[in-house]
Formats: C-alpha cells, structure tokens, sequence
C-alpha cells in the first residue's frame, strides 16, 4: 500500500462503553491508521481509558483534552489542524459509536489514494437508505434533510449531513478552517459545502450506517434547526465569496 500517513479523528463525550474496542479495532487494520482522540472534558473516564491505550500503542494514538462540550465541529478543526502540523497525509473523521464501521476506513482511503479524489464520504443514501436501528421517523428526517440542503445549495452529494469521511490535507489546507461557523451537524454540511466550492474532486462511497448500541445519542432539536437555518444562510453567503485554490508551485 503507498507510503501515506493516516490519521483518524474521532471525537468524545462519555464513550467509555465505546472508546477501547473502537480503538483496537483501528489499531487492526491494515494499512495502519494512527487515532486522535478529541475528548470534551467526559466525566465517564472516557481521556484516562485512552491514556492507557497509548502505553499499549505508542506514537499512534493522540489525545486532546478539552474543557466542557464544545461541539463537534470545532473537536474537528482543532484535530485537523494538528493532524496538519504532524504531516499526515489523509485525515479522517469518524463517530466513536460503531455507528460507522471502522473497516470501511480502508474503502475511504482507496477512493482518495488509488481513485485519485480529495474526499470521500461514506454515505447512507447513494444506493437506496443504509441505515440500520433507525426508527423510521429519523431515516425519514435525515433522509429528507439531505434532499433539502441538495435542493438549496447544488451540490451534487446524496448524504450531506455524512460525518465519516477522508480528506486529502491539500482539502484542509485550503479551507479556511477558522471561516467554518457551524459546530453541529450544520459543521459537516458546510465542510463538504466548502470543499465542493472549490472544486475538490468529492466521491461517496456506499456504507451501512448503523445505529449506536451502547452509550447515548447527542441528537437535539437546537443542532436540527442549526442545520435548517444555517444552510440557507451558508448558500446566501457563498454568493459574495469566491473560491479560488492556491496553484501549486511549479517544478523547475
């Protein structure tokens, strides 16, 4: 497999039931992915667990403390941005619950590092609705959710609330990490929003998506309506900004 470096991002509020059997799930593959822990001050134990995990495995598994719930987007761009400084390749975002299959990392990371795009996304809705455990008034919601912000912005993506996906750094590097507003499910809207803007190549591969069987869900009405509002707003802003990549630096 090439010589990439990987890294997971994965963000935590009281994922004690979840957090060691999904890092030693991680720590199994192959090609090898290192993990970053992005911990919002649980008070389940969820930071110590992982500092255990780090004597077992060293050098392949981050954590960063935080202090309190400070939402999901901003757990992401503080770990993008590290994930940036230590040079990693392609850095990913996944749920701590199981809901994402930590196998389908490797399929993520095919369709940038062999298929040639910057972002994968594995999504619920590309071949007909994936979703296992779902009462069908959320597959419904979430669903027509993604109809929604398809029919407001443009973009050519079925699963746009998706948060398991691989990013070339070249992606991270040219947003503008610090622009990003949303912190809910709203965050990974604009992300792919962004990143379509500018012309990045953006793959969805098809995932069974299933719903977490331990620990709580953080859904709530106020990340919803984040997401409902916002993404108008983030339609009507983007018409008075332009998207224009750096052009990389010619070989002499």
């Amino acid at each position: 497999m090439l010589h990439h470096r990987r890294i997971v991002i994965i963000p935590t509020y009281n994922e004690i039931e979840n957090v060691e059997l999904m890092i030693r799930k991680v720590m199994s593959l192959e090609p090898f992915f290192d993990v970053m822990i992005v911990d919002d001050g649980s008070p389940d134990g969820t930071a110590q667990k992982v500092k255990q995990l780090q004597q077992e495995f060293p050098e392949r598994i981050y954590l960063e403390e935080r202090q309190g719930k400070l939402g999901l987007g901003t757990a992401y761009i503080h770990g993008f941005k590290i994930a940036l400084a230590k040079g990693y390749d392609y850095i990913f975002e996944m749920d701590c619950d199981f809901s994402h299959n930590p196998d389908d990392l490797i399929r993520l990371y095919q369709a940038c590092a062999i298929e040639g795009n910057d972002v994968a996304i594995g999504s619920r809705y590309v071949v007909g609705v994936n979703v296992v455990n779902w009462p069908m008034s959320r597959v419904l919601m979430s669903y027509f959710a993604s109809k929604y912000v398809q029919l407001v912005t443009g973009m050519p993506i079925t699963d746009t609330t998706a948060g398991f996906k691989c990013y070339h750094r070249t992606v991270l590097e040219t947003i503008e990490l610090d622009k990003i507003k949303f912190v809910g499910y709203a965050f990974q809207i604009e992300m792919k929003f962004t990143a379509w803007k500018y012309g990045f190549k953006i793959k969805e591969i098809p995932i069974i998506f299933t719903d977490r069987t331990r620990g709580t869900s953080k859904m709530s009405k106020r990340i919803f309506k984040e997401a409902f509002f916002g993404v108008l707003q983030m339609k009507i802003e983007s018409l008075f900004r332009t998207y224009h990549r750096p052009m990389p630096p010619v070989e002499v």
